[in-house]
């Protein structure tokens, strides 16, 4: 092949390429302003058959078509959701990849790890809420059945130090802050038990190994029946309409418990702000939907639609308040 020969063959491939370049545009530009995508992903971190996997499916069931013709669940499990939120940050800002997460991912762990490899607000734009709920602190077997409420739990606790302590999800989760706030209010010295999620926990305390255990009150519901499960405290700002029965920590004496958890919806930064309205809309009406409302409340979890401003809003306090609250316990730092 001749100069002349390989010349004019770049010169065609360059105008190959320029013509598809430009051919990618219109379809780029439509899907920014509203068209539905082939296919959109919701990422999440916890494993198949979780409460947040069960709401991530029926979400994605909800907003396909009107926002994408399929919308599959991928669950990235592994590093305490930080794959699965890593994963969102380096996908393409097309509003097709969607990060469905609880709240700890976004709002305490910036202040609990030396190497988070996301920032929340720089690296995602808040899109919608998904749940709120609140959390509960339960004993099992091991304690005794006259021990109803949490200064009787913590005065069994003084008259039994060896056996004073409770499970958690995970170190430096918000079960595990809520735990240790309530153990300093009343004075005793608790023992943190960190497990790899809420169902071993609650396994163990049924089975009498820990004693009692904080976790999302919805996680308890199904074994209250049982016996062998009993929730002493909730820490909403009043009781749950879930279990109307119990006091909240307030109502208990330990007024700095108020807490609720929540589940946010967030895609990469430079989505196009199209994109991000389109999705707000579709989750709209996808949280509303009175079957999926029921199935949620099941399980201890009231959906709850935001604005993309109503949930900034919100990851912004939480940001603030943990940092003084993780601050007040000197919690070392977890590495990544």
């Amino acid at each position: 092949m001749d100069k002349t020969q390989i010349h004019q063959r770049r010169r065609l491939l360059q105008l190959a390429v320029g013509t598809l370049a430009a051919g990618s545009w219109p379809l780029v530009s439509a899907q920014s302003v509203g068209n539905p995508a082939e296919l959109a992903k919701i990422v999440i971190g916890p494993p198949p058959g979780t409460l947040v996997d069960l709401l991530a499916r029926r979400v994605a069931e909800s907003i396909a078509p009107a926002y994408a013709r399929s919308v599959i669940v991928e669950n990235r499990v592994g590093a305490a959701s930080q794959i699965a939120v890593s994963a969102v940050k380096t996908a393409p800002a097309d509003g097709n990849t969607i990060l469905l997460t609880p709240m700890p991912m976004m709002g305490i762990y910036p202040h609990t790890y030396t190497r988070l490899p996301y920032d929340p607000q720089a690296d995602f734009i808040p899109v919608s809420m998904a749940a709120v709920f609140d959390l509960a602190f339960a004993v099992g077997p091991m304690v005794p059945a006259s021990v109803k409420t949490m200064p009787e739990f913590f005065a069994w606790c003084k008259a039994n130090p060896v056996v004073a302590n409770f499970g958690s999800p995970a170190a430096g989760s918000t079960p595990h802050f809520v735990g240790s706030m309530a153990a300093r209010a009343a004075g005793v010295e608790l023992t943190h038990v960190p497990f790899r999620g809420t169902t071993p926990a609650i396994s163990d305390m049924i089975g009498g190994q820990i004693a009692a255990v904080c976790a999302p009150l919805g996680d308890f519901i199904p074994h209250m029946g049982s016996g062998k499960c009993r929730v002493l405290a909730t820490t909403g700002a009043q009781r749950s309409r879930f279990t109307p029965e119990v006091a909240t920590f307030v109502e208990q004496g330990y007024r700095g418990i108020v807490i609720n958890d929540w589940f946010g919806f967030f895609v990469v930064t430079n989505t196009p702000a199209a994109k991000v309205q389109l999705l707000s809309k579709a989750l709209k009406t996808a949280l509303s939907d009175p079957a999926l409302v029921r199935a949620m409340d099941e399980r201890g979890l009231e959906l709850r639609w935001s604005t993309p401003d109503e949930l900034d809003k919100r990851l912004k306090a939480d940001l603030t308040l943990w940092k003084t609250i993780v601050k007040s316990f000197n919690f070392t730092a977890l590495t990544s």
